[in-house]
């Protein structure tokens, strides 16, 4: 096979073994584009900010994007979790928020129909809050109004708190310092970053046999980037076009596992309630969402 070919969101760190593996373990050629799950099948996400052209082999996204997509797409297998980060909300004290229930009536920057969206409706329903309790601002990358925005909304008082992924919750809790209210709770939300491929290419055994080399490759860049972070982080920096001590601020709020995520059926039973609601369809059963976890490319890799 010529190129592996890998597509994901590229300003992220749940990135960083990927571009670790790729620059300095994967023995093979690696072609590494910006896009999202729906890359397997040669499409374009419907999201602006994973836009992309091109087929991959692998591709990666949140847990509740790549769910998204398996609805669509039930050849869908989830192989490996690169990454695990509670999200948090950061909130104005000034705003007159000390805790979740001063959230009602508040402003709050997120990325609608999102992960980010989800744990928003989680965290709200803890206190008998829902979505329509709050006014939601959209930030989407790659339009007008995009994510990396959000914390200088937050500072300018344009919105009230922000609810998203990292970096741009640190760099939001950074730039409001002493004013800055931070809400999370980790059982209740908590990202599984995930690599995806589909059937069919497991089902091919030379495209097979580059999976699992790459996703050992993975499990190496885990175990490099725990020991000595310094490499890692600085490709994500030159990569996502991040200050270096944006990235090494928000390091701390990731864990790379460095196989498949053994809660990950709990977790799609969780959350494919709220994906059919906003989907507008019928929820798939326990059985049909286990279909979509292969483990024995993580056990071949590690044998």
């Amino acid at each position: 096979m010529e190129a592996l070919r890998v597509y994901g969101n590229l300003s992220l760190l749940e990135m960083a073994p990927v571009l670790l593996a790729a620059a300095e373990i994967y023995p093979g050629r690696t072609v590494l584009e910006h896009g999202s799950v729906m890359s397997l099948w040669g499409e374009s996400s419907d999201l602006a900010s994973l836009g992309s052209a091109g087929n991959s082999h692998l591709a990666t996204n949140s847990e509740t994007q790549a769910l998204r997509a398996s609805a669509r797409h039930p050849d869908m297998r989830f192989i490996f979790t690169l990454a695990e980060c509670p999200y948090r909300i950061v909130a104005r004290r000034s705003a007159g928020i000390a805790t979740l229930a001063d959230l009602r009536g508040k402003r709050i920057g997120t990325q609608r129909e999102s992960s980010a969206e989800f744990f928003l409706e989680r965290m709200l329903g803890t206190v008998g809050l829902a979505i329509g309790d709050v006014h939601l601002v959209h930030f989407m990358a790659h339009t007008t109004n995009p994510i990396s925005r959000l914390p200088e909304a937050l500072q300018a008082g344009e919105i009230d708190a922000v609810a998203l992924w990292e970096p741009q919750v640190q760099r939001a809790k950074h730039l409001i310092a002493a004013d800055a209210v931070e809400l999370y709770d980790p059982a209740l939300y908590t990202e599984k970053f995930s690599v995806c491929t589909k059937r069919g290419h497991l089902e091919d055994p030379a495209i097979r046999s580059e999976i699992v080399a790459f996703v050992r490759a993975l499990q190496t860049a885990t175990q490099r980037l725990k020991s000595d972070p310094e490499r890692a982080q600085k490709l994500v920096a030159q990569t996502a076009g991040l200050d270096i001590e944006v990235v090494r601020n928000a390091w701390h709020c990731f864990d790379y596992p460095g196989k498949l995520a053994p809660d990950l059926l709990g977790v799609f039973q969780r959350q494919e309630p709220w994906l059919a609601r906003v989907q507008h369809r019928t929820a798939r059963s326990r059985d049909e969402l286990a279909t979509l976890i292969d483990d024995s490319i993580v056990r071949e890799a590690a044998a």
